[in-house]
């Protein structure tokens, strides 16, 4: 970005923001009130009082105006402050002019200004005053016709020419007259620009409205006008005034405590428009947007805004403070009970940045936890950071307890900073458990059921802490006031952290009990069976000392496959339905009559194992049939010898098999078994 386009980008948000105030400005201004203060204080003759229908008018003008300066190009908008700025260089010029003339009449000397030192220092400071104001009025219109903005010059001529200090007085309001008509006939020469703009952005609006629709119009307007920056840059001005105008009230800087109590009254008499609520809620879009920004920057530095998340950006919060201001009617409470009010929603934008700061800590702690990076520096900032949110949290709690007096409303706040700091600690506790596995150099036995155990103790923790809400809540509906909105929020309450959280948590139970009872159904591979499949688990690619066999005949590790479960309850190479051990017994009954006797030495019945994997098997039908035909012409043979050697020259030829169907299942399972090791 070049600096023009900064200067311009600049320039687009800062010569808007005064078209806003004067909207805040005439919000605030009550008309009739106005009116009534005036005929108390005068007589029913006051002409301001006569033209009070005049002024309700030319208050709706103002409306007008404002929206056409805020709604108006940027060149237009520079050439319009340009013309504003010449007339006030105007006016300033004839000021000079004016106590020049003053201070002339006082001094009463009318000889040459060259025998009286005061008369030359009066004279040369004015002319140089003059003449600046004329070079400055110039280059702002950017014209070389320099008399033009010369009329307040003319004093100075005249006293230079000796003439009489009366007759001086006359120049100088010829001078104003002269720059008044040149206003006025510069304003008729442009009286039909207004009328061309409006013209020219009607035909756009309805072209693009025609062509693309409102929802473009009003995303384009968005955009080319800035409104998040603008109604921040407007509030942020607005609380600065607002600063400005206690300190230069007050001899005495304030107490500590009293300095809480300026910030939010500062922040309550600066939300009591609309246009004052939209910019706070925009400054707190903005001030999330940084915390969130410097939480990634100190977790991972400048590798965190390679893939940014949309729902970490702070458009929650502002959202939720805008909720909360209308919902409660914020902007039509007193400033005390404003400030009082602001210090709990506040609260709850503050309780909602933490707990997007955990929803962006949380998966780069435990990463990290399972990883063996060893730089100490990241392990300290995450650790750090897990700290902050474990005590920030509970001592918000605890502050917020001691301003006001405990009850449902208040009880519901802050169990969202409770469950902030239990979850946080269950991250803490998995991120230990990763690391003393680190440190041992060899894999924890069962540290998935410890894992499972830990996130169901905190889990059972933020279930119990919202079936209190809810009991609390309940007993205050029942001893207490009953209201409609205090049993909605109950109701919603009960549903969404209560209800749906048990059926969460007791279907994941069921399917943990459900994959621990299919693993022990399944049969464990012996060491023989171990040494002739001779592969890695497919599920976490390291070698098999103990292995357990799906009944379509493929080996995993048994804790692999168990998490695999919790997922989907088929295989992971040929998503074949994994059923329980009475499921499949029933399935394979019809089998049992062609299966060898039962007599059959342990080598025989692995080998019949093995046939019945490649059985089973589909796809590259050549190899499918022939191998179907071989099996059962070994099932078929009576001769035990000759069965053995058939048999072994088929366990090649399925193994072949088995590799060319597995590698082809691979391709297409490379993301399940990624997520499962993602689990581990």
């Amino acid at each position: 970005m070049t600096m023009r386009t900064r200067l311009e980008a600049v320039l687009n948000v800062g010569l808007r923001i005064p078209s806003i105030m004067l909207l805040e400005v005439l919000y605030r201004w009550d008309v009739s009130s106005f009116f009534q203060k005036i005929q108390r204080s005068s007589l029913n003759n006051n002409p301001l009082f006569q033209y009070k229908y005049l002024a309700l008018y030319l208050h709706y003008v103002g409306y007008i105006l404002s929206l056409v300066l805020l709604t108006l190009p940027r060149q237009h908008l520079v050439r319009l402050y340009l013309y504003v700025l010449t007339a006030l260089l105007l006016f300033a010029g004839h000021q000079l002019s004016r106590d020049y003339v003053r201070s002339e009449l006082d001094s009463g000397y009318e000889g040459p200004i060259y025998l009286d030192p005061l008369s030359m220092n009066r004279f040369t400071t004015a002319l140089i005053g003059q003449l600046v104001v004329c070079t400055l009025c110039s280059c702002v219109m950017q014209t070389k016709q320099i008399w033009l903005f010369s009329a307040h010059l003319l004093p100075l001529v005249a006293r230079l020419c000796l003439v009489p200090l009366e007759t001086i007085v006359f120049v100088n309001r010829f001078a104003m007259i002269f720059t008044g008509l040149e206003v006025l006939y510069f304003l008729a020469s442009n009286l039909l620009v207004p009328y061309n703009l409006a013209k020219t952005a009607y035909r756009e609006l309805a072209q693009v409205v025609e062509v693309y629709g409102l929802l473009a119009l009003g995303m384009s307007l968005w955009n080319q006008l800035v409104l998040p920056v603008l109604f921040m840059c407007f509030w942020l001005v607005l609380f600065a005034l607002q600063i400005y105008t206690y300190f230069s009230t007050r001899d005495q800087p304030p107490s500590r405590e009293r300095l809480l109590f300026l910030f939010l009254t500062s922040i309550a008499e600066c939300c009591c428009t609309p246009y004052s609520l939209l910019g706070l809620v925009f400054t707190v879009s903005f001030v999330a947007l940084g915390v969130l920004t410097l939480c990634k920057f100190y977790l991972q530095g400048y590798r965190a805004f390679m893939n940014d998340n949309a729902m970490h950006r702070g458009m929650t919060e502002g959202i939720t403070l805008l909720i909360l201001s209308v919902q409660t009617g914020l902007i039509e409470l007193q400033v005390i009970h404003r400030a009082f009010l602001l210090s709990i929603i506040l609260f709850i934008v503050v309780a909602s940045i933490l707990q997007s700061m955990l929803e962006i800590a949380d998966p780069i702690v435990l990463a990290l936890g399972a990883s063996r990076d060893k730089s100490l520096w990241k392990h300290f900032r995450a650790v750090s950071l897990c700290l902050f949110l474990l005590v920030f949290p509970a001592y918000m709690s605890y502050m917020i307890c001691q301003f006001f007096h405990m009850d449902f409303w208040l009880l519901i706040i802050i169990s969202s900073s409770i469950l902030t700091s239990l979850q946080v600690l269950g991250t803490l506790l998995i991120y230990v458990l990763f690391m003393v596995e680190e440190l041992r150099k060899a894999p924890v036995e069962n540290m998935d059921e410890v894992i499972y155990y830990v996130n169901g103790t905190y889990r059972l923790l933020e279930f119990l802490v919202a079936l209190c809400v809810v009991a609390y809540g309940v007993s205050e509906t029942l001893f207490g006031e009953w209201t409609v909105m205090g049993s909605t929020i109950i109701l919603v309450h009960a549903y969404y952290n209560v209800w749906l959280r048990a059926q969460l948590g007791w279907q994941s139970f069921l399917l943990r009990r459900d994959a621990v009872h299919k693993i022990q159904s399944m049969p464990t591979a012996s060491a023989l069976q171990l040494q002739q499949h001779n592969d890695i688990c497919s599920i976490c690619y390291q070698d098999m000392k103990s292995a357990v066999i799906t009944p379509c005949g493929h080996f995993f590790h048994a804790g692999c496959l168990k998490k695999w479960l919790y997922v989907q309850e088929t295989c992971p190479l040929c998503h074949g339905q994994l059923k329980s051990q009475s499921q499949s017994a029933n399935t394979s009954a019809p089998l049992a009559t062609d299966a060898p006797p039962a007599d059959q030495n342990a080598q025989e019945t692995e080998q019949e194992e093995l046939l019945g994997e490649a059985a089973v098997e589909e796809g590259f039908q050549a190899e499918k049939n022939s191998s179907d035909f071989e099996a059962h012409s070994i099932l078929q043979s009576s001769d035990e010898p000759e069965l053995e050697g058939q048999l072994l020259k088929f366990q090649e030829d399925s193994e072949e098999c088995d590799l060319l169907v597995d590698k082809e299942h691979s391709v297409g399972q490379t993301e399940d078994l990624d997520g499962v090791m993602h689990m581990m």
